[in-house]
């Protein structure tokens, strides 16, 4: 609640390997990008800061303040590594997706919702989303037209966390009314579409040949 961030490496005695403050209220959302070399921080004063660990200064790289609530939802895009979709809450309801070079806002989306959580396909270019008051359900995005593809409905509070399965198929969501739901919600993996054929038996194939 005191709006600073403390890098712990476990690993080693002297565990404090980084101390960050940006944020004038309590933090409430976390994500370190893919590369580990920059971190997503959102808070309930409405910002979103991004931290470049590979710089030797502990101010942020970009402040981002487009949000009117306050910014729990953050999830690195795994196929464009510089682009971070970020989710307001109750009163924002959007999802903003942003440029981590240049901390441009590329694109906006009104869910008309409380953004709890975002979650990148591994497969294809979709995005999942979790939302609280007033919708309590999950909405597929495709990107970067942000067509709504589907709505899954089930939970009756908020849905506070998503996590995907690691073949990235399946996506579990666990919300406060207490469940757990598993959502078969993205697309297998290309290599799991294609069955694997085997070799033809040839006859007498252990025979040496002769040209």
């Amino acid at each position: 609640m005191d709006g600073k961030i403390v890098n712990n490496d476990v690993r080693i005695r002297s565990h404090v390997v980084g101390t960050y403050r940006g944020h004038t209220g309590e933090i409430c959302g976390l994500k370190w990008s893919g590369s580990g070399m920059q971190l997503a921080s959102g808070g309930n004063d409405n910002v979103v800061h991004v931290w470049d660990l590979s710089s030797a200064s502990s101010r942020w790289l970009h402040r981002l303040e487009e949000h009117t609530s306050a910014v729990k939802a953050l999830a690195w895009c795994p196929f464009q590594s510089n682009l971070l979709a970020t989710g307001g809450g109750g009163t924002d309801g959007a999802i903003k997706f942003w440029n981590t070079h240049t901390g441009a806002c590329l694109n906006s989306v009104d869910t008309g919702s409380q953004v709890c959580a975002l979650l990148w396909s591994k497969n294809d270019r979709e995005l999942l989303s979790s939302h609280g008051f007033s919708q309590n359900h999950l909405a597929l995005w495709k990107y970067p037209s942000l067509v709504k593809m589907a709505e899954l409905t089930g939970h009756t509070s908020r849905v506070l966390y998503m996590t995907q399965s690691p073949d990235g198929s399946t996506v579990a969501s666990a919300a406060g009314d207490e469940s757990l739901r598993f959502w078969d919600v993205f697309g297998m993996p290309e290599t799991a579409k294609k069955p694997v054929q085997k070799a033809a038996h040839e006859p007498f194939s252990r025979v040496p040949r002769i040209r």
